[in-house]
């Protein structure tokens, strides 16, 4: 498959790994950048700078493929530019920007090779992004698992709208986990799709507990709910009883002082790496209810590249 994605970035196909806090490390991403995507290293969850040139040369030591860096920065409370100035002297092909203010980050690359992603959730973020020198765009609706945009807006409405709006190529994000969602993507002007919560459950996720999977597995159209909204910051994770006792803070109005204990990175990693529901959460979008299995990212890629073909001789067909 050619698009602007897979030239921008040269890749196969036109699949990036989301950023995945505390789960994307070297094992994932160099599994999805030899099965032809885009992986990716999630840097603000790793402790230092030392540890995020590790992970880097863990990955090129696994894939001589191209691979990404994800600096999540608007969620963390901490400075970045150390992090990101690893990923500039390791010559890094790709990097993605989510959450803030993307110009520093941008900045710190100008003059380089590396191809520069940023996350939105909005028309008129896209807008910006590209004025500050972004080379494509990912567009995140409604639908998606962890941070999202505040304007509820849903993929099959928002990755059209940004396609009409800017020049870069556009990359939709959020309720996609197989070649139809792929195709679609296309379909609506997109050149490539983001996954996050379908790479989870997959067996080179190793920083997931396995229970975090079958939940995954689990889950139905209700199994996720939107918290931190009253606090700015809207994200979807799975339901349960830790997440019940958010937003009842919520309704109180707690504040971020009266949900920080809940919303913390080590609440997060209670669920996701110890398997404690009762005493943490997970973030997963509203595609956990289209995951039925746990596959090797290869096994994975292969089927969505077999609904690619059913879908191309479905629509010369037509």
């Amino acid at each position: 498959m050619k698009t602007k994605v897979t030239d921008l970035l040269s890749i196969e196909l036109p699949i990036i790994q989301g950023g995945l806090a505390h789960l994307a490390y070297a094992d994932l991403a160099a599994a999805v950048s030899n099965a032809g995507g885009l992986g990716q290293i999630t840097a603000m969850s790793l402790p230092n700078e030392d540890a995020l040139r590790q992970e880097i040369h863990k990955v090129r030591e696994l894939t001589d493929r191209p691979f990404g860096v994800n600096f999540a920065i608007g969620q963390h409370g901490r400075p970045f530019e150390n992090m990101v100035q690893v990923a500039v002297d390791e010559l890094v092909p790709v990097i993605s920007v989510t959450g803030g203010n993307p110009k520093p980050v941008l900045d710190m690359f100008e003059g380089t090779n590396t191809k520069k992603l940023v996350l939105v959730a909005a028309k008129r973020q896209a807008i910006k992004a590209e004025e500050l020198g972004a080379d494509a765009v990912m567009v995140v609706g409604h639908e998606g698992g962890g941070h999202l945009g505040k304007d509820d807006i849903g993929t099959f409405v928002l990755t059209p709208e940004v396609v009409d709006a800017v020049q870069i190529p556009v990359i939709a994000s959020g309720g996609i986990s197989d070649g139809r969602g792929l195709m679609a993507a296309l379909a609506l002007g997109a050149d490539g799709i983001e996954m996050g919560t379908r790479f989870i459950a997959t067996q080179e996720c190793i920083h997931a507990h396995k229970s975090y999977k079958q939940t995954l597995l689990n889950a139905d159209e209700k199994s996720t709910v939107m918290i931190k909204k009253s606090i700015g910051a809207p994200a979807r994770a799975l339901r349960n009883q830790w997440t019940d006792q958010i937003l009842e803070l919520e309704e109180q109005e707690a504040g971020y002082e009266g949900l920080k204990d809940y919303i913390s990175g080590e609440a997060n990693k209670r669920y996701i790496h110890e398997g404690k529901h009762d005493e943490g959460f997970a973030w997963a979008g509203q595609v956990a209810m289209r995951i039925n299995h746990i596959p090797t990212v290869k096994e994975l890629f292969e089927s969505i590249k077999q609904e690619i073909s059913t879908i191309q001789n479905k629509w010369t067909a037509l």
